[in-house]
């Protein structure tokens, strides 16, 4: 048979279309990869507007609080911006929030059984500072008006086991990381029993919400029952011309800018660097060192009374840059409790430094406070610190010093008590407060907390992403683990305690004032 073989025309045909086919395949590859190029530049485009409109606890895409501007260095430098700040805020919650919830186990919730301590007298101070809103309730419409001062909103979800956070401006440094962070360790420490909550926060550093523009039924100045009632706005100080809520400032997690570690950590290194020294060992002065450039015109007058030997005082500049270009080495708390007495003199508002300089153990002089933080409605005049007047700042330090050079052993037993309080107040009775605060406020809410379309899920891992690397230690040092005991148990309303306090502070001062006017002109 003979065989069949492809005819010419066929042959010639078939390698014409194989010819067409290659000449087609190059130009599909070359749009495809335009295609996918477009596609991917788009993608960028996107992810870059996304990127910059996406506000982070560390700063990103806010403005500064225009009540109270700062200039805003650049916030943590990144070599791919867009994908890690999208990483951050978008990505770490979903995943680590609903592996963490599957494994709490109910064993890490308190034990019931366990006997709760009694909480410090000074916690009752949350229900006077939640008193204006006990019978008119906090409505979502009243919320919404602390918004115009407020640098961001916090919404506690999900029955105490989600937190949410819409950012509205920058604050300062690190203090809304911190922050929010120490909240989250609230709730690592109490799972499962905070209540869903919403409240607005300012994190600069003062009070806004007067009481003269209120009514007077709520506590206000305004003798009138139409006149509005204050919107509730929480804060790290108070005075007694405010309605805004004292909540424990971002330091008790660490301050990585000047390099103070968190609460319980500090605290331990200055009690030792204390009881290197003892009592009758230290200089017979007083001792202050701090930053006099921030608009404190108790500090401004601080800088005159530097001299031992006229009015017992040294007062030292503090130059934070300098101090950061060194490595903080001349700047340790730890090392600075050789005095037997130390001043407390506020700054732009209240100041942190005052649970520092009571850890010391030295006589804590105290001059004329305007401002309230949460622990600070625990001192007691003559009890576990001494008041010092503003009025002749310089001869009343010297009348103070006197005092105490002349009855030793009682200034050094008010300078123990000091220290005692800071003692007491450890980090499981700053959560402690934290806890009763959030609880007590939640109970005046009268609209189900939600958290708003814009806000952010905020957690550990997602905290620990926009962290540098230097606040990201100082966050994880002060990790929190879940308590074996309920917190403590909120005293009972005491008005006549909170009375008497009032009166013997009044008679304290009244003494200064007297026994200043009785000190010799050549004092001078």
């Amino acid at each position: 048979m003979a065989s069949s073989s492809p005819s010419p025309t066929r042959s010639s045909a078939a390698a014409a279309g194989g010819g067409v086919e290659r000449r087609l395949i190059l130009p599909l590859l070359l749009a495809a990869a335009a295609l996918l190029l477009l596609s991917l530049q788009t993608l960028t485009s996107s992810l870059s507007s996304l990127s910059s409109r996406t506000p982070t606890l560390t700063g990103h895409n806010l403005a500064p609080t225009p009540w109270h501007p700062f200039p805003r260095p650049n916030p943590n430098p990144n070599p791919n911006p867009n994908l890690s700040l999208l990483r951050c805020a978008y990505l770490s919650c979903p995943l680590s929030s609903a592996v963490a919830r599957r494994k709490i186990p109910s064993s890490s919730a308190p034990d019931p059984a366990r006997p709760r301590p009694a909480c410090p007298g000074f916690f009752r101070a949350i229900r006077r500072d939640l008193a204006p809103w006990r019978r008119a309730r906090i409505s979502a419409a009243l919320l919404e008006d602390a918004r115009r001062r407020a640098a961001m909103r916090v919404v506690v979800a999900g029955g105490g086991r989600r937190l949410f956070v819409d950012l509205y401006y920058a604050c300062v440094q690190s203090r809304a990381l911190f922050t929010v962070w120490g909240i989250l360790q609230l709730m690592r420490r109490y799972p499962g029993i905070l209540p869903d909550a919403d409240l607005m926060f300012d994190c600069m550093d003062r009070p806004a919400i007067n009481r003269s523009d209120y009514r007077s039924d709520v506590g206000g100045g305004i003798d009138d029952p139409n006149a509005p009632i204050p919107p509730p706005l929480f804060r790290y100080c108070t005075t007694k011309d405010h309605f805004d809520i004292p909540f424990p400032d971002w330091s008790f997690w660490g301050w990585p800018e000047i390099n103070i570690k968190p609460w319980n950590e500090e605290f331990r290194s200055i009690k030792l660097g204390a009881q290197a020294v003892k009592w009758k060992k230290r200089a017979k002065t007083s001792y202050w060192k701090g930053n006099p450039n921030v608009e404190s015109p108790v500090r401004t007058a601080l800088l005159s009374c530097n001299d031992s030997k006229t009015w017992g005082a040294r007062i030292m500049r503090q130059d934070w840059g300098e101090e950061s270009s060194s490595g903080f080495q001349k700047s340790k708390l730890s090392s600075q409790c050789n005095h037997r007495y130390k001043i407390y003199a506020e700054g732009y508002a209240w100041s942190v430094s005052l649970k520092y300089i009571l850890s010391c153990g030295s006589l804590a002089f105290v001059v004329d406070p305007q401002y309230e933080d949460f622990f600070s409605r625990g001192l007691v005049p003559k009890e576990n610190y001494w008041p010092v007047s503003s009025a002749d700042l310089c001869r009343s330090i010297k009348s103070a010093v006197d005092w105490g050079n002349a009855h030793p052993s009682q200034a050094e037993a008010i300078g123990k008590r000091g220290q005692k309080l800071m003692q007491d107040l450890d980090m499981d009775r700053v959560y402690d407060y934290m806890y009763h605060l959030i609880v007590e406020y939640s109970k005046l809410l009268d609209f189900k907390p939600t958290p708003p379309p814009s806000a952010q899920e905020v957690c550990v891992d997602s905290l620990l992403c926009v962290a540098d690397e230097q606040q990201r230690q100082f966050l994880e040092r002060s990790a929190a683990s879940p308590s074996p005991t309920y917190p403590c148990t909120l005293p009972p309303p005491s008005f006549d305690s909170e009375r008497r306090l009032s009166k013997r502070l009044q008679k304290v001062r009244s003494g200064i004032r007297e026994e200043r006017t009785r000190q010799p002109e050549s004092a001078a």
